[in-house]
């Protein structure tokens, strides 16, 4: 038996804000961080890796949080855990004290998120498996056992579930084989933050084209004749007949702002406005989708748990959801959001824009793709090209398309010299700029 020894949770933060990447309209000087989360067992050659994403600041509280959320699983067999998925989330999730502080949404559930993603990755190591092949390899009824179904009823049983599951398990082994040959069509953020040049603008959007992307998304919400200049220069490089260009507004505008906004920016053809509200707001989302119709409305990496994406399929508020593999509470929520997007005939499009989101929702467009929907259509998941020399298992991306991971795991290890040189505030990087 493999036992559980400790769960070591590491404040990792990358300098960013130094060069603009990630800048937008709302977030001007993060700097990507993760509370970093690596279960260790008496065999030294097992361990499970997860975080939840941060951009700097209260980095530190989710590290906290997160000490505590994985507590409860020092001293168990990991045999034990990673046989039963839904019953160890069930628990870690149980904990009355830590929900009060939610429950479902805030600091405790990116911690649960931290520490349930290692669970993943740990059962991925243990079964010699990416997550995604993992995640496949399951019944319909096992997917349904780890998937949180709870304040779902109404719109999703646990029968309904398994048969839209059951639907496309006779054919998942054809669509692995032809995302082995293609990949997983994405996005590129990298050239559209909003702290960019317009020089760098030009050059990222000409190289982000010579490199097989076919979507390209910009930062808006900062003024709006810069905005227009932007968009203007950035269908000069691509065009309006071979890419599609997403704007993303990152929750700025009030509802007829954002309605007026995206009116003023329609000329430029976007596919979809991107967060352009608050992403509490059901209502607002489903106000703002009829109004700008037809560029599509995207949101969800604020999303903060299934219930909230439940009324926002209900209310149509959205034309893309966008989970988040770090906000919801790791892969047993995810799992439940994908199945309800699939009823209401959502496609999703993760997000990815933070350090070490991209080699996770990697896994889970794939499962997607392969289980749940059986569709690309309308669905392209996010890329940004930062930061992926951290991690042991970084995601491939070639000519606009994620390469199948192939390492056992959720691709969520970092380098030990990464974060040795990038914790907070004592790693040598910060000390160094400390000082």
């Amino acid at each position: 038996m493999t036992t559980i020894v400790s769960v070591d949770v590491t404040d990792v933060r990358f300098p960013t804000s130094a060069t603009m990447d990630g800048s937008d309209a709302m977030n001007k000087d993060g700097d990507y961080s993760a509370a970093y989360v690596v279960i260790r067992t008496d065999d030294p050659e097992l361990s499970g890796f997860g975080f939840t994403f941060t951009i700097g600041r209260g980095n530190d509280i989710c590290v906290l949080a997160a000490r505590l959320r994985g507590r409860p699983l020092v001293g168990r067999s990991v045999e034990e855990v990673v046989a039963d998925l839904g019953g160890t989330y069930r628990e870690l999730k149980s904990d009355s004290q830590l929900r009060w502080l939610g429950p479902d949404k805030g600091v405790e559930h990116l911690a649960l998120a931290a520490v349930m993603n290692a669970v993943w990755d740990l059962a991925g190591r243990v079964a010699g498996k990416p997550l995604w092949r993992l995640l496949t390899d399951m019944t319909p009824a096992e997917l349904v056992d780890v998937a949180d179904l709870s304040y779902l009823s109404d719109v999703l049983t646990r029968d309904e579930a398994i048969g839209l599951l059951a639907e496309l398990a006779p054919t998942r082994e054809r669509r692995v084989a032809e995302l082995s040959g293609t990949g997983y069509p994405c996005y590129t953020t990298s050239a559209g933050w909003l702290g960019y040049s317009d020089d760098k603008l030009r050059r990222l959007c000409q190289e982000a084209v010579d490199s097989g992307y076919r979507h390209i998304k910009l930062k808006v919400g900062g003024s709006l004749a810069e905005d227009v200049r932007r968009l203007r220069i950035a269908r000069e490089v691509i065009g309006y007949e071979d890419a599609q260009l997403m704007i993303d507004a990152n929750q700025v505008w009030d509802v007829p702002q954002a309605i007026e906004w995206v009116g003023a920016l329609a000329e430029f053809k976007p596919l979809w406005i991107e967060e352009p509200t608050s992403p509490d707001d059901i209502l607002g989302h489903a106000a703002i989708r009829r109004a700008v119709a037809p560029i599509g409305v995207a949101t969800g990496e604020h999303g903060m748990n299934r219930v909230l994406f439940k009324q926002m399929f209900q209310a149509e508020a959205i034309d893309f959801c966008q989970l988040d593999a770090a906000r919801l509470a790791s892969v047993n929520e995810i799992i439940a959001v994908y199945l309800m997007a699939k009823k209401f005939g959502v496609p999703v499009c993760p997000h990815a824009g933070g350090v070490g989101l991209c080699e996770l929702v990697q896994h889970l467009s794939v499962f997607d793709y392969v289980a749940v929907s059986g569709s690309l259509e309308g669905r392209v998941t996010e890329y940004v090209d930062h930061l992926h020399e951290h991690f042991t298992d970084p995601c491939v991306v070639r000519e606009g398309a994620y390469v199948l991971p192939s390492a056992p795991g959720y691709s969520a290890r970092m380098h030990e010299e990464s974060v040795a040189a990038y914790t907070y505030p004592t790693g040598a990087y910060w000390a160094a700029a400390t000082a």
